[in-house]
């Protein structure tokens, strides 16, 4: 079976546009961004799974550390994600405890497990639902901009408390480490190939036509 990399052709990830390798040159760019064109991401399983392994190791302090610090005229307090997620619950904002706890508890789990997944059965030469995967990629890639949610809601609960000078809010050391996660799993995502997982199809389907 004839493949676009045996044509060469290469799609740029920047904008989509369909590329044709130039040989006499050692880098190939776009004709429309310009920007750098290749076959495949340099060792991209090493690298997702440094991204990953370091995200699942921040998760934890992500969600144990407080990340909020509320200083009133009665005291101090700290709150975590969780805390947080009861807070709204319990003062009768349902919807926002429910957009905080699955944008920063659910969705970044989610997505580990999953680049974890795509990247074990690539790293094996799976041929195990290519066609399930490749989508599962690619619903990664498009919930990963969610996973800020939680940071825009504080942001705006900080402003609404600053405004009525109620309180003083900052930042604690749980968002600094979630919002490291969050980078961490983008990079993960966008370090891994996922022309990998239709590597052993093509390899099989070469084989079996050469018979």
């Amino acid at each position: 079976m004839m493949t676009a990399a045996d044509k060469g052709l290469m799609v740029c990830r920047t904008c989509g546009a369909l590329c044709r390798r130039v040989r006499s040159t050692p880098q190939t760019r776009c004709p429309r961004c310009f920007d750098a064109v290749q076959f495949r991401k340099r060792d991209s399983i090493g690298r997702t799974w440094a991204f990953l392994i370091a995200a699942l190791i921040l998760y934890i302090p992500a969600n144990v550390l407080p990340v909020t610090e509320t200083r009133t005229v009665f005291g101090a307090q700290q709150d975590t994600i969780m805390s947080g997620v009861v807070l709204f619950w319990t003062t009768g904002s349902p919807f926002i405890a429910a957009v905080v706890f699955a944008a920063s508890v659910v969705i970044p789990m989610l997505k580990c497990i999953a680049l974890a997944l795509l990247t074990v059965t690539a790293q094996r030469r799976s041929r195990w639902r290519p066609q399930q995967r490749a989508k599962l990629y690619r619903l990664i890639e498009r919930i990963g901009r969610w996973s800020m949610l939680d940071v825009f809601v504080v942001t705006i609960v900080v402003a609404l408390v600053h405004l009525r000078s109620l309180a003083t809010i900052h930042a604690g050391p749980g968002a600094a480490a979630f919002g490291a996660v969050v980078i961490l799993t983008m990079l993960a995502s966008n370090s891994f190939d996922p022309r990998l997982i239709w590597d052993p199809v093509e390899t099989t389907h070469d084989s079996g036509t050469s018979r």
